[in-house]
C-alpha cells in the first residue's frame, strides 16, 4: 500500500525544468574559448549537452532547438513548413507582414510580440529554466510610408541558453543607442538583416556588427545573391566568411570560432 502511494505521488509530481547554464551577456567579455566549431545536424535530431541548433527557415524566421527539447521561432509568420511541430515560444515584429501573424496557433504557449499593443515599449523577460528570453525595444519607420517614426515599434530579442547569448536583430531600422547596446550585452551569435535598404543601409549595419563583435554572424533578410554578396564584400576585411549549403548549424560556447565569423546559411522550410 505504501509503495502504491509513493508511486502515485511520484507520477503526480511535475518534471523539474532543466537548469540554465549562466551566460555572460552583460559581462561584456571580449573573448571566448576558440576552436574549430559548429557541427552539422538535422532538424529534430538529438542535441549534445550545452548545444543549440539554429534552423534558418525563411526570410527572418529561425527555429532554435535546445538540448532539453525547447523550440523557439523568431519573426514568426504562422508557417514553418510541412511539419506539425508547435513551438514553445514565438517572437514577432511588425515592420512588415512577413515578420508576424495576427493569428498565431492558440496551442503555442508563449507568443512574444516585439511591440506593445497597448502602447509604449514591449517588456519581455521569460524564464523557462533552460532558456531566458528578453527583448530590447527599437524604433521603426512608420508602416504607412509617411516618414514618421513609431517609437518602440519592434524589438531585438535575446536568448540566453547553454551559456550563450544569441541575438536576433529583427527588422532593425536604426543603430542602437548606447543604452540599447548596454542592454544587449555581449552577443556570441547574432542574426542580422543585410538587405541594405528596407532595414539598415549596409555601412550602418556593418558598423553595428563591428561594434557587437559577435563570434558568429548569420545573415538573414537578404533577397538575392547579389545583395548578399554586397554585404559579404563590405564585411570580409573584419570577419572570416564561411559559406554553407546547409540550412542549420549547431553552436556551443566551448566551440565558438577563434575569429569573428560570418556563416551564410541557406533558408529552407522545416519538414
Amino acid at each position: 500500500m505504501i509503495r502504491t502511494i509513493l508511486l502515485t505521488l511520484c507520477l503526480a509530481m511535475p518534471a523539474a525544468a532543466q537548469e540554465r547554464t549562466p551566460s555572460h551577456c552583460i559581462a561584456l567579455s571580449q573573448t571566448a574559448p576558440g576552436a574549430t566549431f559548429l557541427h552539422q545536424a538535422s532538424f529534430q535530431a538529438p542535441l549534445a549537452a550545452e548545444t543549440v541548433r539554429l534552423n534558418y527557415v525563411a526570410h527572418a524566421t529561425f527555429l532554435l532547438e535546445t538540448q532539453g527539447g525547447l523550440r523557439l521561432a523568431t519573426d514568426f509568420t504562422g508557417f514553418l513548413g510541412p511539419t506539425e511541430i508547435i513551438p514553445d515560444v514565438v517572437t514577432m515584429n511588425r515592420a512588415h507582414s512577413t515578420h508576424y501573424t495576427n493569428f498565431p496557433d492558440p496551442a503555442i504557449p508563449h507568443v512574444l510580440r516585439g511591440w506593445n499593443p497597448d502602447g509604449g515599449p514591449a517588456d519581455h523577460h521569460l524564464d523557462l529554466g533552460e532558456i531566458l528570453l528578453r527583448n530590447v525595444p527599437t524604433d521603426i519607420r512608420s508602416r504607412f510610408g509617411d516618414g514618421t517614426v513609431e517609437e518602440d515599434g519592434n524589438s531585438i530579442f535575446v536568448f540566453e541558453v547553454a551559456g550563450l547569448c544569441i541575438g536576433h536583430l529583427g527588422h532593425l531600422h536604426h543603430e542602437p543607442d548606447p543604452a540599447q547596446y548596454a542592454m544587449l550585452g555581449r552577443l556570441d551569435v547574432v542574426m542580422a538583416p543585410v538587405d541594405g535598404g528596407l532595414t539598415l543601409d549596409l555601412p550602418t549595419m556593418i558598423g553595428v556588427l563591428q561594434r557587437l563583435r559577435s563570434s558568429v554572424v548569420i545573415p538573414m533578410h537578404w533577397f538575392s545573391e547579389p545583395s548578399l554578396n554586397d554585404f559579404l564584400a563590405g564585411i570580409e576585411s573584419d570577419f572570416v566568411i564561411d559559406r554553407r549549403d546547409a540550412t542549420w548549424l549547431e553552436v556551443s560556447l566551448d566551440a565558438l570560432p577563434s575569429q569573428p565569423t560570418v556563416i551564410v546559411l541557406q533558408p529552407g522550410l522545416l519538414e
